[in-house]
C-alpha cells in the first residue's frame, strides 16, 4: 500500500485573527494535491504530549472557520519544547504520527524552535532508534523535516514579509476605539491617551496614529529626544489653538524615553497635568486587539499564504533551506527562515543599544517614511519657509471611493508643512470648469481621518474639448501652480486630456499628479487604490451576513459587487468570504462553464451541504446576468434548495474608510505633494503629468496609459489574477463532480 505524505500544521504563541483562515487553506490545500494533513493541537504542546493532540483533518472539518476569530486548533506556550527532551518527545510523536512535513503559523519564538528542531531532527532522531522508541523503518522514511513559516503576530513585527496575519485585523480594532474615542473626546474637549501592543514594535502604534488622525504617538523604534515633555505639550496645544477640540495620544506598550524608562500611560496623564493642567482620560486596549473577526485583508492573504505552503513543503528536498512564506507588495513570496528571524530579534537588541536608526531601518524603507510623514500632518505650522508663494490645487475626479478625505487631508497638511498655499477645487472636474476654488487651511481638514465620502465633491465627468478654454482659463485666474488629481478612470483619462492638449492651453504646462482612488482597484501602476480594501470590507461583511442569515436552511447565494469591467472585488471578496465561484468581467461566463457549475452545487447539497456561495461582478455577462444565473440555479435544483439573489450596490462606496485605506492614503498623498514639490523648486520650461508608481515614485503618465484597457476600464496587468490559483484549489473539494 502507497503512504501518502503527510502534513502537520499547527499554530503557536499568540493567537491573531487570520490563522483559521491560514489553517483552513493548508488543510483544503494539501488534501487537493493528494496528502494527509494533521492539526497538532495547543500548539508546539500538542507535539510533545502527542497522542489525541495530533488528529487528522477532512475537508468538512475546516468549514465554517474562516470569519472566526482566534484558532480553532487551539494555540499554547511550550516551555518543554525549549529543552532538548521535549524536542526529542516532540520528534518521536511526529514520527510515529507518520509527519515529517510542518507548516508552523506564529511569532518569531515559535519559528526559532521549529528551526532548531529542524537542526536537531537526524540526531533526536537517531537517539530514538538506539533507544528503541522508533523502528530504524520509520525513521529511514523520515529523515529530514520539511518546513515552512508563516508569520501570525498582531505587532508586525516579523522581517520578511510586508505584513503578518493578524496585523490588518488588529488595526481595525485599534482604529474603531480611536473613532468612539474621538467622538467623546470632541463632545468635552478632552485629551486621551489610548495605549495598544507592541513591545518592541511601534507598527500598530504608528500607523493606528496615522488612520485615526491622533495628535501625538510613542514608539519603541523611536524614542523621544530628551526634553519630549515640553515639546509634546506644545503640539497638543497649537493643535487645540488651530480649532481641535480633542487630543488624542497613542503609546505602544513597549516605548520608554532615551534613558529607558517606560513612558506609560500614566506617565504621559501626569506629565500633562503638571505642565498644562489637563486631566487626561487613559484607555487601554489590551486583547480586545487581538479578537474579533479577521478582516478581508487577513483572509485573503492568509489563505494565499496558506496554499504557497503546502506548495512549498510539498516541493521541499533534503536540501531545501526552511522558508518563511510572506507577502511582498501583495504578491506572495517566500524568504530564507532562519534570516528572517535572526533579522527580527535583533531590532530588540538596536532599541536595548540605543540603535533606534537600525531599529528603524530594519522595519523597512516605508517605516521611517510613514514616522517622517505622521511628524509633519500633526503640526500646525509650516516646517519650511514659504517658497515664493506659490499655489498647489487639489481636487477629486470620478466616482466616489473610501478614503477620499484622508486624501484631501494628508494633501492639504503636507502642502502646508513644505509652505505653499493649498486650494481645494470643489465638485470634480465640473467645479474646476466653473472655478470653484476655496482656500484651505491646516484646521480645514480636521476630522477628515475617519470620515467617508468627499467632503470636497467628486462627479463621473471627464470634460470635453470644448471645455478644456474654460479650465485652463481658471486655473490662469487662481493663479495654480501645480495640481494633485485624485480619483479613478475620470481622474486618469481627464489628465491624459489635459496633457496632451497642454500646447494648446499653457495653463495645463504646470505639475500635475494623479493618484488612484477606486473601490474597483482598475487603476495601472498602484496595487491597490484607495477606496478598493473599504469596499471588499464592505463585500465580505456582507457575505457574512448571509451566511448567518441562511444557518437554518438549505440555500444558495449569488451575490452581486461593483467593480464594472474588473473583477477585483469578485474574485478577491469570493476568496476572502469562502464562496465557492466567482465570476469575473475579465473571462466572462459560458453555457459550458455554467453546466459544470450546476452539477457542482447540486453535488454539494446532495452531499450535505447548507450554504453555497458563488459571487459576481457587476457587468461580466450581458446575457447570464444575476437575475438569470439565479433562475437557473433554482431550476436545476428541483427543490433540493432555494436561490437568493444579493447586490451589495452602493454600500462599497460608503461607510468608513479601513485603516489600509487610511494608511494608503495617507502615503499616496504625501508622496504626490513630495513629487509636485520637487517640481516646482525645479523650475522646467515643461512639465509632464505623472502617476503613483512603485515604491511610491511618480512616473510619467503616458507611461501608465499603455497598460490601460480603456474600453474595459480596467489595466491589462492585474496582480490579483493570481489569487484565482488559490481561489480554484480552495473552492472544491477533489472527486467532486
Amino acid at each position: 500500500m502507497t503512504v501518502r505524505t503527510r502534513i502537520g500544521v499547527l499554530t503557536s504563541g499568540g493567537d491573531a485573527q487570520g490563522m483559521n483562515a491560514a489553517v483552513r487553506a493548508i488543510v483544503r490545500g494539501a488534501i487537493q494535491a493528494g496528502a494527509e494533513v494533521f492539526a497538532i493541537q495547543e500548539g508546539w504542546q500538542g507535539a510533545v504530549t502527542g497522542g489525541d493532540h495530533i488528529k487528522q483533518m477532512g475537508w468538512n472539518d475546516v468549514s465554517g472557520i474562516l470569519n472566526k476569530g482566534g484558532t480553532v486548533i487551539g494555540t499554547a506556550r511550550c516551555l518543554e519544547f525549549r529543552d532538548r527532551e521535549g524536542r526529542r518527545t516532540a520528534v518521536r510523536n511526529l514520527v510515529t504520527s507518520g509527519i515529517d512535513r510542518l507548516i508552523v503559523i506564529g511569532g518569531d519564538g515559535s519559528l526559532t524552535g521549529t528551526r532548531q528542531l529542524r537542526l536537531e531532527w537526524g540526531e533526536l532522531l537517531a537517539e530514538l532508534v538506539n533507544s528503541g522508541e522508533v523502528g530504524p523503518e520509520l525513521a529511514e522514511r523520515h529523515p529530514v523535516l520539511q518546513i515552512a513559516g508563516l508569520a501570525g503576530s498582531i505587532d508586525n513585527d516579523m522581517v520578511g514579509t510586508d505584513m503578518t496575519i493578524g496585523t490588518d485585523s488588529a488595526l481595525h480594532r485599534i482604529t474603531e476605539a480611536i473613532d468612539a474615542i474621538s467622538a467623546t473626546a470632541e463632545s468635552h474637549q478632552r485629551t486621551f491617551i489610548i495605549e495598544v501592543m507592541g513591545r518592541n514594535c511601534g507598527y500598530l502604534a504608528l500607523m493606528s496614529a496615522i488612520a485615526g488622525g491622533a495628535d501625538y504617538t510613542f514608539l519603541p523604534e523611536s524614542p523621544p529626544r530628551d526634553g519630549w515633555e515640553d515639546r509634546m505639550v506644545d503640539v497638543l496645544g497649537r493643535g487645540r489653538r488651530a480649532g481641535r477640540r480633542d487630543s488624542i495620544l497613542v503609546v505602544a506598550e513597549g516605548a520608554a524615553d532615551r534613558q529607558g524608562e517606560p513612558i506609560t500611560a500614566n506617565r504621559i496623564r501626569d506629565i500633562l497635568k503638571e505642565k498644562s493642567g489637563e486631566d487626561a482620560r487613559i484607555t487601554i486596549l489590551g486583547h480586545v486587539q487581538r479578537g474579533g473577526k479577521p478582516s478581508a485583508y487577513d483572509r485573503w492573504m492568509a489563505t494565499a499564504c496558506g496554499v504557497e505552503a503546502v506548495s512549498e513543503v510539498l516541493e521541499a528536498s533534503a536540501e531545501t533551506e526552511p522558508v518563511l512564506v510572506g507577502v511582498h507588495s501583495d504578491r506572495i513570496g517566500t524568504r530564507p527562515l532562519l534570516a528572517s528571524v535572526v533579522a527580527t530579534r535583533r531590532i530588540a537588541d538596536y532599541i536595548a543599544e540605543g540603535d533606534y536608526e537600525a531599529a528603524i531601518s530594519s522595519r523597512g524603507p516605508g517605516f521611517q517614511m510613514m514616522i517622517d510623514i505622521y511628524r509633519a500632518i500633526t503640526e500646525a505650522r509650516p516646517s519650511v519657509a514659504d517658497p515664493a508663494g506659490k499655489r498647489i490645487a487639489i481636487m477629486h475626479a470620478g466616482a466616489l471611493a473610501p478614503g477620499m478625505n484622508q486624501l484631501a487631508r494628508v494633501a492639504v497638511r503636507s502642502g502646508i508643512d513644505l509652505g505653499y498655499q493649498m486650494l481645494a477645487v470643489r465638485g470634480g472636474m465640473p467645479g474646476l470648469i466653473e472655478g470653484n476654488f476655496d482656500d484651505v487651511s491646516w484646521a480645514d481638514v480636521e476630522g477628515m481621518a475617519h470620515t467617508g465620502g468627499a467632503d470636497f465633491g467628486t462627479r463621473r465627468y471627464v470634460p470635453s474639448e470644448s471645455e478644456l478654454y474654460s479650465m485652463a482659463r481658471q486655473l490662469e485666474d487662481h493663479r495654480v501652480d501645480a495640481l494633485l488629481v485624485m480619483g479613478g478612470y475620470h481622474a486618469y483619462a481627464s489628465v491624459d486630456l489635459m496633457e496632451r492638449e497642454r500646447r494648446r492651453y499653457p495653463a495645463f504646462n504646470i505639475p500635475v499628479a494623479v493618484v488612484p482612488a477606486s473601490i474597483d482597484n482598475n487603476l495601472p501602476g498602484w496595487m491597490m487604490a484607495v477606496g478598493a480594501d473599504t469596499a471588499l470590507n464592505t463585500v465580505v461583511d456582507a457575505i457574512d451576513m448571509l451566511r448567518m442569515s441562511d444557518s437554518a436552511s438549505k440555500r444558495a447565494f449569488i451575490v452581486e459587487t461593483m467593480g464594472r469591467g474588473c473583477g477585483f472585488l469578485p474574485l478577491v471578496g469570493g476568496l476572502a468570504g469562502g464562496a465557492e465561484k466567482a465570476y469575473l468581467p475579465e473571462t466572462g461566463i459560458t453555457l459550458a462553464e455554467l453546466e459544470t457549475d450546476i452539477k457542482a452545487l447540486v453535488d454539494a447539497f446532495d452531499s450535505g451541504r447548507n450554504f453555497y456561495l458563488a459571487v459576481v461582478g457587476e457587468g461580466t455577462s450581458e446575457h447570464y446576468t444575476t437575475d438569470v444565473l439565479g433562475k437557473l440555479y433554482e431550476a436545476e435544483g428541483n427543490g433540493r434548495f432555494s436561490v437568493r439573489e444579493s447586490v451589495v450596490g452602493h454600500l462599497q462606496q460608503g461607510g468608513t474608510p479601513s485603516p489600509f485605506d487610511r494608511i494608503n492614503a495617507t502615503r499616496l498623498a504625501w508622496n504626490a505633494i513630495g513629487y509636485l514639490d520637487r517640481q516646482l523648486r525645479a523650475c522646467r520650461s515643461e512639465y509632464a503629468a505623472a502617476h503613483a508608481g512603485a515604491e511610491g515614485l511618480f512616473a510619467p503618465l503616458r507611461d501608465v496609459t499603455d497598460d490601460m484597457d480603456w474600453e474595459n476600464m480596467r489595466p491589462h496587468t492585474q496582480w490579483w489574477r493570481s489569487l484565482r490559483k488559490p481561489f480554484d484549489i480552495l473552492s472544491r473539494r477533489p472527486g467532486q463532480k
